[in-house]
């Protein structure tokens, strides 16, 4: 039975690619569109060409629904687009780097609704500011191990990070971040995004914006060589 069930579906497979290469098929044998059973959801059923018709109506529905979503991404990449450029036109207004920081810091709080930040600096930090949010590592990368596959690759990583990298970051507010996006800074550092959503970041979401995000605030730092304020 077995068997029989395969040829049949195959057979099946055969028919619908060769009418698929004769579209014109039934014009020449309309006797068998005739006896062909349209199938309907609602209703008995309905001529070829109806059923055709709704076919194309509810793809075209279909092929709507993606184009408005199409243009509501769009939009919405337009927006924060705008929000990355206006946060780098701010980067180059600072004249050290405590304000480039405070700036930069203060733009992912208001204009990208972020949650909890931390701006890793491979420098001194006796000019910079004093805040929760600034981690400061004079040692270099090489004081970072559980950060060392991560700097080696150089691409964002985003979702869940181990334990270890979420203490060394977030210390006692390491149990708030269920998701995070972690960033390289060029040579500088790197930069942590937190978030109570679980979702907000994931391995799957695009980078583009948080490459360019990083490449501002890498070109802002990279102005201030250290031991400069």
């Amino acid at each position: 039975m077995a068997e029989l069930t395969l040829k049949q579906s195959l057979a099946a497979m055969d028919i619908a690619e060769y009418l698929r290469q004769n579209p014109r098929f039934l014009e020449n044998f309309p006797d068998v569109a005739a006896e062909l059973v349209i199938p309907r959801e609602h209703g008995p059923a309905a001529s070829l060409a109806a059923y055709q018709l709704e076919t194309l109506r509810a793809r075209n529905r279909e092929l709507n629904e993606r184009l408005a979503e199409l243009v509501s991404i769009a939009g919405d990449n337009e927006q924060l687009m705008v929000r990355v450029h206006t946060l780098t036109v701010g980067l180059l207004r600072d004249d050290d780097l405590a304000d480039t920081c405070r700036s930069f810091v203060g733009a992912l709080h208001e204009d990208f609704h972020t949650g909890l930040v931390r701006l890793v600096l491979f420098r001194d930090g006796a000019d910079l500011p004093h805040a929760d949010w600034l981690l400061c590592v004079p040692e270099g990368a090489q004081a970072l191990p559980e950060f060392a596959d991560f700097i080696a690759r150089g691409e964002p990583a985003c979702g869940r990070l181990a334990q270890q990298k979420l203490d060394r970051l977030f210390g006692t507010e390491a149990a708030l971040v269920q998701s995070a996006a972690l960033l390289k800074i060029g040579s500088e550092g790197m930069l942590a995004i937190g978030s109570d959503d679980a979702n907000r970041f994931h391995p799957g979401i695009g980078t583009i914006f948080l490459k360019l995000i990083a490449q501002a605030l890498d070109a802002a730092i990279s102005r201030f060589p250290a031991g400069t304020k």
